[in-house]
């Protein structure tokens, strides 16, 4: 049985680096596309769009290590 998961902490988790909240949640691959992706946008910062496309996919990684870990949670909870 999987443990219930910390949507906070999951959050948190990807505010501090892109993906590591994906990665906690046992999402490794998303969790290393979400790096990858996040390394593009850094080097895309040099033509300036990265400063666009960085933030929001930093936001979104948040947002979704959140959903993601209160749906596993409310899976868990269910059976």
């Amino acid at each position: 049985m999987q443990p219930l998961k910390n949507p906070g902490l999951a959050a948190v988790l990807s505010a501090l680096w892109c993906g590591l909240g994906q990665i906690y949640n046992g999402q490794i691959g998303k969790g290393i596309i979400f790096i990858i992706i996040q390394a593009i946008n850094g080097l895309l910062m040099f033509l300036l769009i990265g400063f666009i496309t960085a933030p929001l996919m930093w936001i979104w990684g948040m947002i979704d290590a959140y959903r993601v870990a209160e749906r596993m949670n409310r899976q868990h909870q269910s059976r």
